[in-house]
């Protein structure tokens, strides 16, 4: 199973969060002072928010899956897309250990793919993700 995912960079933590909540009718299953998260089912996305000094706006998208076949199946997609893909083994971000793979796709935006381990009590501080894109949230 696969499910889609957007990350904001915000400014206006709470205010957001307000405005989100309205709108998926839900409150954030996740909720920390510099970051929430919706793992919504209809639509079925998983929606973040950061406020961490990024510019503000589309800070990446991906595809979150629910194992490691999953998620060599999508490196070998961005393979055929003749996308060059940077690999992150137990990623620590957005308050996860992760694996992940990154690429930029033709116009310069950051996409993910990656497979959740555990959770973890911080933030996290990932490396510089070597795939260069203006709006990528590489820590």
């Amino acid at each position: 199973m696969k499910r889609f995912h957007i990350h904001i960079a915000v400014e206006d933590l709470p205010g957001n969060i307000r405005f989100y909540s309205a709108l998926f009718g839900i409150e954030p299953t996740v909720s920390k002072p510099d970051y929430a998260k919706w793992m919504l089912n209809d639509p079925f996305i998983n929606f973040a928010l950061s406020a961490r000094g990024a510019k503000t706006g589309l800070d990446h998208v991906g595809i979150q899956v629910d194992s490691a076949e999953a998620l060599n199946e999508m490196n070998q997609r961005f393979a055929q897309a003749d996308l060059p893909a940077a690999e992150q083994k137990s990623a620590q971000c957005c308050y996860a250990t992760s694996n992940k793979y990154w690429t930029v796709d033709p116009q310069g935006i950051a996409w993910e793919t990656f497979h959740s381990l555990a959770t973890i009590p911080v933030f996290g501080q990932d490396t510089s993700i070597p795939i260069k894109s203006e709006s990528c949230c590489a820590a």
